[in-house]
């Protein structure tokens, strides 16, 4: 999930981001719980409220009641196939993507839900970085790097495409665990693009 991100990906890209424009969608959204269904739906596969609670830490309840609501607004779907009273869900959709534009609503509702984004990913990565020294072999590969190059908005616009093309290529390895070679393990990127504030007028 890329919050302020526009892919430029066609409606025909089997992994082209659902994109959120409405208030209410993101909304819906910002609430820890279901961001955390989100991404264990998305690395494990359909999975029942108490299978999803299990992985997340929350009661089947807590689960139960969030996975109605994000099927609510069209994130989630009932997997079908659970026999008796086993229930999996599952998204309808991989990927999400929005920006600030809009009106007054969506523009807050935005920045609210991509404050909680950057969040969780702060926290995931320093958990990363308190255990890192117990896998050296990824040390080189991992942390933060940051690059500051002069753009203009067309050419930022290419260079995000094309490096969400990057991803894309193994995007399918999401919902078809086959395909994921020997030692191939989540790894989450983040990437942040925004021009730097100038710190005096120009002249």
């Amino acid at each position: 999930m890329s919050p302020e991100e526009s892919a430029a990906v066609g409606a025909e890209d089997e992994f082209a981001p659902r994109q959120l424009k409405e208030a209410q969608e993101l909304r819906a959204l910002t609430h820890p719980v279901r961001l955390a269904l989100l991404e264990v739906l998305s690395l494990e596969g359909p999975l029942t409220a108490t299978e999803a609670g299990e992985r997340i830490g929350e009661s089947p309840t807590t689960c139960s009641f969030h996975l109605r609501q994000l099927a609510k607004y069209g994130f989630v779907e009932e997997a079908g196939g659970g026999g008796g009273r086993r229930r999996p869900w599952k998204l309808t959709r991989r990927g999400l993507s929005f920006s600030g534009e809009g009106d007054a609503e969506q523009s807050i509702a935005a920045k609210e839900l991509s404050n909680l984004l950057m969040q969780r990913w702060l926290v995931r990565h320093d958990a990363w970085q308190a255990v890192a020294h117990l896998e050296p072999e990824w040390l080189p590969v991992t942390g933060a790097t940051e690059h500051t190059v002069f753009l203009t908005l067309e050419e930022t616009t290419v260079l995000q495409a094309e490096i969400a093309g990057l991803f894309r290529r193994f995007a399918g390895r999401l919902s078809d665990p086959s395909g994921r070679p020997p030692g191939a393990r989540p790894v989450e990127a983040v990437l942040l693009l925004h021009p730097l504030l100038e710190r005096a007028p120009r002249s």
